[in-house]
């Protein structure tokens, strides 16, 4: 019901609008540098797989305060959570696994190598630039893990006059929040020093079950707090005519209390450290070389606090590390037609209180892309070719064609194959072993139409994968047996539509979803939907300028899903409403102001774990304008 009653209004705000729309800034920017798509630069507009940016504008006009809450009810997005800010949350993109979706920082593959998914929730919103969306399969240029799609996250940089930034910030549970930053331009080199503090006592992050290997198993009425530091730096030179050196690194500290036992602990501390460098060059106007490495850190040591006595006893610790390098030449064979061709090296380490079977493995790739226009004709075409130490050679392709038609219509057609190798919890955690797992592989198909006006556009997409020896865990009861499987094939279906437009001084952003994702395996199962993942999802943001003072509403709905693969345990559909408004007193200065979940929504995205009900904040934001 939620997802009907938004679906028409989002329906009824796209219709009279686009046939009237003035030309307005703020719609979309489609000629803004994309780079992910294709690991090239290139503009938003001439992506042909379905794609999306995220910048600071619409960071600081969201009033987001975490990466989940920002990514949520995106267009082919869904967020999983385990009970509030800073718990553990992981994505789906297109009906596929939390981790088929390979996200990078500053250009570094994150996530860890464990668990196999990023800990998004640790990394603060205020440490980022923009956010750049692919959705669909990009295994034929990133390897392993983009089966899904791929979210690559900038973090803040300053290329302009030196100047400072700050933000601070209360709210509900006793949220308290600040930052502080400086970046700039000097010369031949730029820089950027930012820092953020997050803390909140949450809300009891679990409803509570006593029943074994029901919920989080325990009964644990309390609230479950999270706090979060965090650092970033980056930095450019100038080395020479054509030649540049970035560095960047983020170090993210969190404490995060949850419900749990003494054999799963019920408070962990998580560090995320990203660090990498990169080398430009480019000795003509046809060539472009790049050298980039880096290294991924993510630690997590988990505790049993003992309230009653007052003792903290150390659970278990799983420390990981991905190291990357990659070179890459770029070529422009004429004026409308590129070459891309690269190497790509990765090391993942695995270190633990429990014996893992096997605690490190390399993967050497080589891929290559070409891109071409021809007349109102585009297209894409790539290869990859990985060598996993574990599983061996793996090869993946895309191609993509395009049209652009008469109006600002364009056609597009993309299809792709990718891969997933199994991490090393799936094959090697303690107790629960797998060795036998095997790879991933999937193929997928895209077909999409879009319009680009004065001040408004709109997309529409249809696709389908099938995802061979889908690797599961089954859970909760009936299902649970703690261990991995592959199941024979998983079939996903779905569309998605999505628009912006400014008319009469209101700027629309409309997302609509709708994802099938099916077992087709042979069994007790067959045809049952993957677990935790709605069938349709909706998400309107609203805003108007009036003068000095913004106001905006974000509408957010998903339908019902189950919580298994055998599909009896079913969590249910909910919409829910946010407020916010912001005024700008002074041009340095901007008062902002929040109510989420207005309608005190009581819902899940996971069976047992609970999600906030209403909340306000209320924060104050320096940003000094150059004079």
């Amino acid at each position: 019901m939620p997802f009907r009653t938004l679906s028409v209004a989002i329906f009824t705000a796209l219709a009279s609008p686009l046939a009237q729309a003035a030309p307005a800034a703020g719609a979309s920017d489609l000629d803004t540098v994309f780079v992910t798509a294709s690991r090239m630069h290139s503009s938003l507009r001439e992506t042909l797989v379905p794609a999306q940016v995220i910048d600071r504008a619409e960071i600081e006009r969201s009033q987001a305060r975490d990466l989940p809450g920002l990514l949520q009810g995106r267009a082919g997005i869904q967020i999983s959570n385990q009970g509030g800010p800073g718990k553990v949350s992981t994505i789906f993109m297109r009906g596929a696994e939390s981790d088929h979706v390979l996200v990078l920082l500053d250009g570094i593959r994150i996530g860890t190598a464990t668990a196999g998914f990023a800990a998004i929730q640790d990394i603060p919103v205020d440490q980022i630039e923009r956010i750049e969306i692919v959705r669909g399969p990009r295994s034929s240029l990133y390897g392993s893990e983009a089966i899904g799609g791929v979210i690559q996250i900038f973090t803040r940089r300053s290329d302009g006059a030196i100047t400072p930034r700050a933000r601070l910030g209360v709210g509900s549970h006793a949220l308290r929040e600040s930052s502080a930053g400086i970046g700039g331009r000097s010369g031949h080199a730029w820089f950027g020093v930012d820092a953020a503090f997050q803390r909140t006592d949450g809300i009891d992050a679990c409803r509570g079950s006593g029943t074994l290997l029901e919920g989080c198993f325990v009964d644990e009425p309390d609230r479950d707090g999270y706090r979060n530091r965090s650092l970033n730096l980056r930095g450019g030179l100038d080395l020479a005519d054509g030649l540049t050196l970035e560095a960047n690194a983020l170090h993210a500290d969190a404490l995060n209390e949850y419900d749990g036992s003494i054999f799963g602990g019920n408070e962990s501390h998580n560090v995320q450290q990203v660090t990498g460098a990169t080398l430009g060059y480019a000795p003509s106007e046809v060539v472009r070389l790049t050298a980039q490495a880096g290294r991924a850190y993510d630690k997590s040591t988990t505790y049993f606090y003992d309230e009653g006595n007052g003792t903290r006893s150390d659970v278990g610790r799983f420390d990981t590390r991905r190291d990357t390098a990659a070179l890459q030449a770029g070529f422009d064979l004429a004026p409308t037609q590129a070459l891309s061709l690269g190497f790509d090296w990765q090391s993942d380490n695995v270190e633990s209180m429990t014996a893992y079977a096997v605690t490190r493995r390399d993967t050497f790739a080589t891929f290559a892309e070409y891109q071409a226009r021809f007349g109102a004709h585009r297209l894409q075409a790539s290869a990859r070719h990985d060598d996993n130490e574990q599983f061996g050679g793996h090869g993946t392709g895309s191609l993509g064609w395009g049209m652009d038609l008469s109006r600002g219509i364009r056609l597009r057609a993309t299809a792709g194959t990718g891969f997933k190798a199994p991490t090393f919890n799936d094959l090697y955690y303690p107790g629960s072993e797998s060795p036998d797992l095997r790879p991933e592989r999937s193929r997928s198909v895209n077909l999409g139409v879009s319009q680009d006006g004065e001040g408004w556009n709109w997309t529409f997409d249809v696709f389908e994968s099938r995802i061979d020896d889908l690797i599961v865990l089954l859970y909760p009861p009936p299902d649970y047996l703690g261990t991995g499987l592959n199941i024979e094939q998983a079939r996903i279906r779905g569309a998605e539509l999505t628009f912006a437009v400014a008319a009469a001084g209101w700027d629309l952003r409309g997302e609509l979803g709708h994802v099938d994702p099916r077992d087709r395996s042979e069994g007790v199962n067959h045809d049952n939907l993957l677990a935790r993942r709605a069938r349709n999802t909706a998400r309107l943001d609203i805003d108007r300028d009036f003068g000095e003072l913004r106001i905006g509403s974000t509408l957010r709905a998903a339908s019902g899903r189950f919580d298994n693969l055998a599909n009896t345990v079913r969590v249910a559909g909910y919409g829910t409403l946010d407020l916010r408004v912001a005024w700008a007193f002074d041009p340095d200065w901007t008062l902002e102001a929040r109510a989420s979940n207005l309608l005190d929504k009581a819902y899940e995205t996971i069976a047992w774990y609970n999600q906030p009900g209403r909340e306000y904040g209320l924060a104050l934001r320096w940003a000094p304008v150059a004079r």
